[in-house]
């Protein structure tokens, strides 16, 4: 489990493009201690990028690369049947892309964490697992990675050398087998603040989650995962890091 006193909180940040906007970024960085910053291939345009990464800055918020399939039309969240290889060499331009972003708003990348489909792929793909982890050792090894417990990504970064960091998902519905429910599917999304604070008050405090089918996941996490996009972020983030607080957990970013 991880430290019951000790828990970094991260989301998704900077997934606005052009005169579209997603979420609050501003509001959501006052809150988080680690931001999953879009990298221009799901989300995300130059500006957004930098406004992000200064933000991000001014707050001493880690900034980490959240790379994904060349998807703006999905969002991200559709798998791609890309060859491991060129898979590699996209996320390598991405996290470069918003490493230059960062160092101009007088940041780094620190970390990195897949987005969406790209995400759940390499919980099993083995492709796709592969292809993250060469593309972070080739440009940095010294970045952690963030992933499922258990996942293929996770376990090909270790025995590369990469420091790989577990994660939980706050809103998000688990299967009893300690995977995300698809989205789409009943539960797949929780949106109540209060509910949401206190999975998240137990999953740090007891390494426990609840399942959609009322089972009891053992979950292994040093950071918590809450989604910029899902409705009432704001709030939900407030509502979690009071509630942590009460419960005398320090929240700081897991480098």
């Amino acid at each position: 489990m991880a430290d019951s006193a000790v828990i970094d909180l991260n989301s998704d940040v900077g997934e606005s493009f052009g005169r579209w906007r997603l979420g609050d970024d501003d509001a959501v960085l006052a809150l988080v201690t680690s931001a999953n910053v879009a990298c221009g291939f799901h989300a995300g345009d130059p500006s957004t990028l930098r406004r992000c990464c200064e933000s991000a800055a001014a707050r001493g918020v880690a900034v980490g690369a959240q790379v994904g399939y060349r998807d703006l039309a999905g969002f991200g969240r559709r798998f791609l049947d890309v060859e491991p290889g060129e898979l590699a060499d996209d996320i390598v331009y991405q996290v470069g892309a918003l490493e230059a972003m960062a160092r101009v708003a007088g940041t780094r990348v620190s970390y990195v964490k897949p987005h969406g489909a790209l995400y759940n792929a390499a919980v099993h793909h083995e492709g796709h697992a592969r292809a993250v982890v060469e593309a972070v050792r080739a440009y940095d090894p010294s970045l952690p990675v963030l992933g499922l417990p258990g996942s293929a990504l996770l376990r090909r970064a270790e025995a590369a050398g990469l420091r790989a960091v577990r994660e939980a998902f706050a809103d998000r519905g688990y299967t009893p087998d300690g995977t995300l429910v698809p989205r789409g599917e009943p539960a797949a999304v929780l949106e109540d603040p209060a509910e949401v604070a206190r999975r998240v008050v137990r999953l740090v405090t007891q390494g426990q989650v609840s399942a959609v089918d009322g089972s009891v996941v053992a979950v292994d996490a040093e950071s918590v995962c809450l989604h910029g996009d899902t409705p009432g972020a704001v709030e939900m983030a407030r509502r979690v890091r009071a509630t942590l607080a009460e419960a005398g957990v320090t929240v700081r970013a897991f480098g």
